[in-house]
Parts: structure tokens; sequence; C-alpha cells
């Protein structure tokens, strides 16, 4: 994988304040993780998108199960009500449009509400997936496998996708002029 440097503000130059707006984002709705992250200390590894990632990769993982559902449960459902009401982060709202999920036909809307009832009372978080590269096809199709699997393992995989979501929102940062 190549490397994504960021051009502007490297996150090594920033203060703990300039680093929490600038990436406390990142994570969604979950500042404490760029706060944790700086505080850990960075160095010029963080000055790429896929060594930042790395970093607050480590504080998630380090944290626990408890945070890390509560990160899981920051995350809005897929094409859920909130898109429709035009209440997610700008960051979800562009992701989940690049993957066509603000198209949705009726039966398609019908079945992501299906589908996210079923998951969250199955797992009791969100469904969550890193959708750039998918269309709404391929995501029902990948939603309507892994609500079969069981807990751990889908915990596992929906945190996997909360760091690809970050991952990718970095290089995005990190491509900014």
């Amino acid at each position: 994988m190549s490397m994504h440097p960021f051009r502007v503000a490297p996150p090594s130059a920033l203060d703990r304040a300039g680093f929490v707006a600038r990436y406390g984002g990142v994570y969604e709705h979950s500042p404490w993780i760029a706060e944790r992250a700086h505080d850990g200390g960075l160095g010029a590894e963080a000055d790429h998108a896929e060594g930042l990632s790395a970093a607050l990769r480590a504080v998630v993982e380090a944290a626990g199960r408890e945070r890390q559902l509560a990160l899981l449960r920051a995350h809005p459902d897929l094409a859920g009500r909130l898109a429709v009401a035009g209440a997610l982060t700008a960051e979800s709202t562009s992701e989940q449009a690049g993957a066509g999920l603000d198209r949705c036909t009726a039966e398609e809307f019908a079945r992501f509400q299906s589908l996210n009832d079923r998951y969250t009372g199955t797992f009791g978080f969100p469904f969550i997936m890193a959708v750039k590269g998918y269309d709404r096809r391929a995501i029902l199709g990948q939603f309507e496998t892994r609500v079969g699997n069981d807990p751990e393992t889908e915990f596992r995989t929906a945190l996997d996708q909360v760091h690809r979501i970050a991952l990718l929102r970095l290089i995005a940062i990190a491509e900014e002029a």
C-alpha cells in the first residue's frame, strides 16, 4: 500500500486542540480516540494516513469492550432514518451517497429498514460497513450475510469496518490540498 502523507498540518506538528479539531471526527462522534492518541505522543510515523490510522486503531483496541461498543453505537444505520432526516455527519452523508444509498428505491429502503431492525436487535449496535467501492446491491448482500454471524464474529467485523472507515477518511484528509 502506498503511503498518503498529510500535506497540510502534519499530525505530529499539531497541539492537542488542533489535532482533535482536525482528526477528532475520523471515528464517528468519538473525539476521545484522537485525544488519547495525541496524549500518547505522535511521532513522524503519524504524518501519513496509514501511520495515524495505526495509532488511532491502537487506542480503540486498548479501550476495552465498553468503549468499543459505545463507538459502534455512535454510527448511523445505513440508509436509515437519520439519513432520510438529513441528520448524518457530513462524512457519513458523503460516504452513503457515494454508494448510492441516498437513491434507494422504496423496496430497497424497506429492505434496509428490515435488516437494520433485525441486525440491531440481534447485536445491539448498527450494521457498519465501509461502503466505498460498493453499490447498494453489494451492500445489501453483505448485510444479509453478516446478520447471520455469531455475536463475537460480528463485533470484530464491525470494529474492523470502523477502522477501515477511519483509514479512508484519513486518506481523504491527506489528499486535501
